[in-house]
């Protein structure tokens, strides 16, 4: 019996997913969660754009406090893994910076890629439970409560970090990752969570080149490819 003999034309897909969660919403009152979702959605929608993603063409159940996207099948993993979440990082602090009033919009941010299907509801599956598993860790919500200087806290699924950022091709590094176990209603899930951001790992090599050190620039662009929309 194939996957779509029981549901019609319902099938069981593989897809990068992305989820993403503002810090501390619930402690914000009405006017300041408004001007958290305005913000979030702007500095998604510009990192995205900033890196040649169509926002247009993700699947996007949104929650007060932040999103669930399910992304096209085409997409370029490595952008997204790699690209993508250093723009995050990057316009968010650039918008931390320039924030006159209010609090800190600051974000974990999680990725897996794997299998689920479309539901009346929403999409059904494994991938969308994982990421979220992830996205809730402890370890993740440590990030940011441990590092008040940081604004995001990423994490990416096993399987994501072996397939995508060990191979080289992604702008993130392997040794910006340290292996995570989550334990969420009785199942076990691995991560692996970034302890250190793209510019906290360039910035060593930039002194060296401003006080006249040698050492060489670290390879690393992109990432993998994904898969196709969700309607």
């Amino acid at each position: 019996m194939s996957c779509t003999d029981v549901y019609g034309n319902v099938r069981l897909m593989y897809r990068l997913v992305l989820a993403v969660d503002v810090e501390k919403y619930s402690a914000r009152d009405a006017r300041e969660q408004l001007r958290a979702q305005t913000d979030l959605r702007h500095i998604l929608s510009l990192a995205a754009q900033n890196v040649g993603l169509d926002r247009s063409l993700w699947y996007e159940q949104v929650s007060g406090d932040g999103e669930l996207v399910v992304l096209p099948e085409d997409v370029d993993v490595s952008v997204v893994v790699g690209d993508f979440t250093h723009q995050i990082e990057k316009i968010l602090g650039e918008f931390n910076r320039q924030r006159t009033a209010g609090a800190r919009l600051r974000l974990r941010v999680a990725l897996h890629h794997g299998t689920l299907t479309p539901g009346p509801f929403g999409p059904a599956g494994d991938a969308p439970i994982v990421v979220s598993r992830l996205l809730d860790a402890k370890a993740v919500r440590r990030v940011l409560a441990d590092q008040q200087d940081r604004d995001v806290a990423l994490i990416v699924s096993q399987t994501l970090y072996q397939d995508v950022v060990r191979t080289g091709f992604c702008s993130l590094h392997p040794d910006e990752f340290r292996s995570v176990r989550v334990n969420a209603k009785g199942v076990v899930y691995h991560g692996f969570v970034q302890r250190r951001t793209v510019e906290e790992r360039l910035a060593p090599a930039a002194l060296r080149a401003v006080s006249g050190g040698g050492g060489g620039g670290e390879a690393g662009a992109g990432l993998v490819a994904l898969p196709g929309g969700l309607r």
